[in-house]
């Protein structure tokens, strides 16, 4: 039920509630006089209130709380006898003037040390004839920032997508136009096929990005052999690093297994290190090693480059978040490949975290629930060839 519907439904219980103890009372208790002087609440009000999941505060004659529920307090909404957001009892006093229903946004600062502005969806309304208004208020923080990430994924999506595909429209017509000169469109041929291939990546991360970011468990899990992700990964970016003279090294312990998806776990170790490669220098090298921690397997991706500057630490698992853009274009990289990452270890109950220095290089480890629910090596089945010290 949507915030308005169930605002209008517990205003209109709320009414009948109150009409009731008018009519049915026949002689006045202590209670109804409190309730004619708008400092009390008729019987079964309080009850109503107790089971709604939104915040709910009731205001007398005289603008002190009669009741408010455990959200409206945690939220900051109220304290003591007070209503403490100033905009919500403006129009508390508005609605006790006129007797209509009136609606609003508002956004309230957060009470607690560190916290974000919290955004309400308010209703609130006259309850009876003795001055008492009911407010409700809606947290819909999360739903706004979600939106406000859908916007920004749709705008980034588009802006990623018209570069490689106004690229190919504009060599198409260059080779058109170079048609009688063959070394001119060869150029351009394989300029189309490197904005062709950017395209193509971009999309596949996009597909994988699609299936596994709803944050839902991998639906059929099984045991997944470490050395042999590890392995098909690097077989993934042994190219790219040849190109660049940067030796894929492993190490750690050998034969650990973790419960999963050996496809998704390749495609999470195959986007780390082709941003480890991406990112370093020349004559290089760059480590995937394995380690057993308790009931986790940890797995970690170590290179020598130019490392993420501090304050881009925090968002480097955002969406087409990059730290250098240009940089970032020029090696093809798509900025999801970190997201995708993150969203691999989410699917997995795992997590990821990284250590940085500028200058110094930097190291992704994903930490990942074990098969059996301890880390136990078991002799590998096929022997990693991928170099080592």
């Amino acid at each position: 039920m949507s915030f308005a519907a169930l605002a209008g439904f517990v205003v209109g219980a709320l009414a009948v509630l109150f009409y009731r103890n008018q009519i049915e009372a026949p002689s006045r208790t202590a209670a109804d006089e409190g309730a004619a002087s708008g400092t009390a609440l008729p019987q079964g009000v309080a009850s109503v209130l107790a089971v709604l999941p939104s915040s709910a505060v009731v205001l007398d004659a005289h603008d002190r709380v009669l009741r408010a529920s455990s959200a409206a307090r945690a939220f900051g909404l109220v304290r003591g006898d007070r209503l403490m957001a100033a905009e919500l009892l403006a129009l508390a006093r508005q609605v006790r003037r006129d007797g209509e229903i009136r609606e609003s946004e508002i956004d309230v600062a957060g009470h607690k040390f560190g916290q974000e502005t919290t955004n309400f969806a308010v209703r609130v309304a006259p309850l009876g004839s003795y001055g008492q208004v009911l407010v409700l208020a809606e947290d819909q923080t999360e739903r706004r920032r979600v939106e406000a990430v859908r916007r920004d994924f749709v705008a980034n999506v588009s802006h990623e997508l018209k570069t490689p595909v106004g690229a190919l429209s504009l060599l198409a017509e260059t080779i058109q136009d170079a048609a009688d000169d063959p070394e001119a469109v060869t150029r351009f041929a394989n300029r189309m096929q490197h904005e062709a291939a950017r395209l193509n990546y971009l999309v596949q991360d996009l597909i994988t990005l699609s299936r596994i970011q709803g944050a839902e468990p991998i639906p059929t899990p099984g045991q997944v052999t470490i050395d042999e992700a590890v392995q098909d990964a690097i077989d993934h970016c042994n190219t790219k690093a040849a190109a660049k003279d940067i030796a894929l090294v492993t190490g750690g312990t050998e034969g650990l297994r973790i419960w999963g998806d050996d496809e998704l776990l390749v495609t999470a170790l195959r986007n780390l290190i082709d941003n480890a490669v991406a990112y370093s220098p020349e004559h290089t090298r760059v480590v995937v090693s394995a380690r057993p921690a308790g009931d986790s397997v940890e797995i970690s991706v170590s290179d020598q480059g130019i490392g993420i500057p501090e304050e881009a630490l925090e968002r480097i698992f955002e969406r087409f978040f990059r730290v250098d853009a240009a940089r970032s274009r020029a090696t093809g990289g798509t900025g999801l490949g970190l997201a995708i990452v993150k969203h691999v270890a989410v699917a997995h109950a795992g997590e990821v975290s990284v250590w940085s220095k500028e200058g110094s290089g930097s190291t992704f480890t994903l930490r990942l629930p074990a098969f059996g629910g301890t880390a136990v090596a078991v002799p590998p089945a096929i022997p990693l060839e991928a170099a080592r010290d």
